[in-house]
C-alpha cells in the first residue's frame, strides 16, 4: 500500500468511527517502509537543479509534482521540459515557500544560487521535506553550520551534490589509498584552470527582464541595481551569491582531498595568494588566481587555481595528484592513473600500474543513493557534515584573500579565528530585510 492509500484508508476509518486523524510527522520516516514512489519538487530550474531533477526522473517511480522558479521564461520552459520528456505536469510556483505548502512533496531539490542554498534548506526542513542541495552547501560557513544543526534537529536526509562520491573514479582512488597501495599519503596537489572562471565581460546596469521576480532573486543578499552578470550564471563571480571558481570547484576536488583522509573539519591552518592577474578588466569580484596551502601534522594539501586557461599538470585542466612514497595517484571525472615510483635498488616497480580511462560524471549514481537513503532513511553519501568540511576550506581561502591575510588560523570547535577579528566578521552573513537568519 503506497503512502496516498494508507492515508486515504486511515482517513475513511476514522470518519466511519468518528474519529479525527492525525498522523506523526515521522510516519515515513524509518520506523514505517516509505511508499515505492516519492514525489520531488525543484526549486531553482535552470541548469544544474534542472540537471539533478532529470536524473531523478530517470528512475522509476519518482514524481515531479513542483517546479518553482522567479523567472517566468525559464519557470515555464522547464515544465514544459518535464510535460514532453517525462509526460508528468508540476504545479508552478514562483514563491519557494508556496511550494512548501503543498503536502504530497516528500522532497525537494535546491539548485539555486548559492546565498539561498541555507534559507530554503531550513524551511524545506521544517516543512518535513528530504533535501537535496546543490553545492557548495551554503554560501557563508555560519550558513553551513546551521545547516548541519537543521538536519539533526529535524532528523531529516540531506545530501549535498558533491556527486564525486559517488563515482567509480574517485571510489577507487580511495581504495588504493586506504589498501596501502601507493604507501604513506605524504602530500595531495589539487588544481582547476578554467577559461570561465575570469568572469565576463562589463556590462551596464539594466531594467529588471520581464516576468523576472528580481527581488525574490536577492531574497536576503543585499539590493542592487539588475545587472545581467550577476543574474544567470555568472552570479557566482559575486561575494553576495558565490565565491567564485575557487569555491565552484573547489569543493568537488578538495572534497576528495578531504576524504582521502576522513577529514570532517575546517582547516586548522591556510596559507593563501589571492589576486585577479587576468589582463584585461572584468565583471567579478571574486578572485581568478589563487594558491592555497593547507598544511596538516602529517599531510599538505595543495589547491592552485588559475582561471583564463585550459591546462595543468598532467594535461588536466582540473584534478587531483595523490603523492605517496611508493606511487603517485592522478584522476579526474573520466580517469584515473598509478605512477609507480622505481625501487632502484630492487629493479622493480614500488607500485603496481594501473589505469582506467573511461569514467563518466556520477550525477546519477549520487541522485540513486539520496533516493535510496529517503526511503531507508539512511546516511546519504553526502551528508551537511561532509559539505561543511569541503564548503569551509573554499570559503576560508577566500575569506583571506578579501582580507588580505595571508594566514589565517581557525578554530573548528568555537567556530572562529584565532588571529583575524577582520575574517571573524565575515563568517556570518547580514540577510536582508524581511529575511532572517535561521537560529537552530
Amino acid at each position: 500500500m503506497n503512502r496516498r492509500k494508507f492515508i486515504r484508508k486511515a482517513t475513511q476509518l476514522s470518519a466511519g468511527m468518528g474519529m479525527v486523524t492525525v498522523l506523526p510527522t515521522r510516519v515515513w520516516a524509518s520506523e514505517i517502509a516509505p511508499s515505492d514512489s516519492l514525489n520531488i519538487a525543484l526549486i531553482g530550474c535552470r541548469n544544474m537543479g534542472f540537471g539533478v531533477l532529470e536524473h531523478h526522473l530517470s528512475n522509476p517511480g519518482i514524481n515531479c509534482v513542483a517546479l518553482c522558479d522567479v523567472d517566468e521564461e525559464t519557470l515555464n520552459r522547464r515544465a514544459s521540459d518535464v510535460k514532453e520528456n517525462f509526460n508528468q505536469v508540476p504545479r508552478l510556483y514562483k514563491d519557494f515557500r508556496k511550494l512548501l505548502e503543498q503536502k504530497d512533496i516528500d522532497a525537494v531539490i535546491i539548485g539555486t544560487p548559492d546565498h539561498w542554498h541555507c534559507l530554503i534548506t531550513v524551511y524545506a526542513l521544517q516543512a518535513g521535506k528530504d533535501v537535496y542541495v546543490e553545492k557548495p552547501m551554503a554560501n557563508t560557513i555560519e550558513e553551513c553550520n546551521i545547516m548541519v544543526r537543521a538536519t539533526r534537529h529535524y532528523g531529516r536526509i540531506v545530501q549535498v551534490g558533491q556527486q564525486q562520491r559517488s563515482g567509480f573514479i574517485f571510489q577507487k582512488a580511495m581504495e588504493l589509498i586506504r589498501s596501502g597501495s601507493i604507501g604513506k599519503l605524504r602530500k595531495i596537489n589539487v588544481w582547476a584552470n578554467f577559461n570561465y572562471g575570469v568572469g565576463p565581460e562589463i556590462v551596464p546596469d539594466e531594467p529588471v527582464p520581464a516576468g523576472v521576480d528580481y527581488d525574490m532573486w536577492l531574497g536576503p543578499a543585499p539590493q542592487r541595481p539588475f545587472n545581467q552578470n550577476r543574474f544567470h550564471g555568472s552570479w557566482r563571480h559575486f561575494w553576495d551569491y558565490g565565491g567564485g571558481m575557487v569555491s565552484d570547484w573547489g569543493v568537488h576536488l578538495l572534497d576528495i582531498a578531504l576524504w582521502a583522509k576522513g577529514l570532517t573539519k575546517g582547516p586548522e591552518k591556510t596559507l593563501v595568494y589571492a589576486g585577479n592577474t587576468f589582463p584585461e578588466p572584468r565583471a567579478r569580484e571574486a578572485f581568478d588566481t589563487m594558491t592555497v596551502t593547507y598544511p596538516g601534522s602529517d599531510l599538505v594539501i595543495n589547491y592552485d587555481v588559475t582561471a583564463g586557461v585550459q591546462h595543468g599538470p598532467y594535461d588536466m585542466l582540473y584534478g587531483l595528484a595523490f603523492i605517496g612514497d611508493k606511487a603517485t595517484i592522478v584522476a579526474d571525472r573520466s580517469r584515473i592513473q598509478v605512477y609507480p615510483e622505481w625501487d632502484e635498488e630492487n629493479k622493480k616497480f614500488r607500485a603496481e600500474e594501473y589505469k582506467y580511462t573511461e569514467g563518466k560524471e556520477s550525477h546519477g549514481e549520487h541522485v540513486k543513493n539520496f533516493i535510496d537513503c529517503v526511503k531507508s532513511r539512511e546516511t546519504p553519501a553526502c551528508p551537511p557534515e561532509i559539505g561543511r568540511a569541503a564548503a569551509l576550506h573554499v570559503h576560508i581561502a577566500n575569506i583571506a584573500g578579501r582580507t588580505g591575510e595571508p594566514v589565517l588560523i581557525w578554530d573548528d570547535a568555537n567556530n572562529r579565528f584565532t588571529n583575524s577579528e577582520a575574517a571573524n566578521r565575515l563568517i556570518t552573513p547580514v540577510y536582508r530585510e524581511p529575511w532572517i537568519l535561521p537560529k537552530i
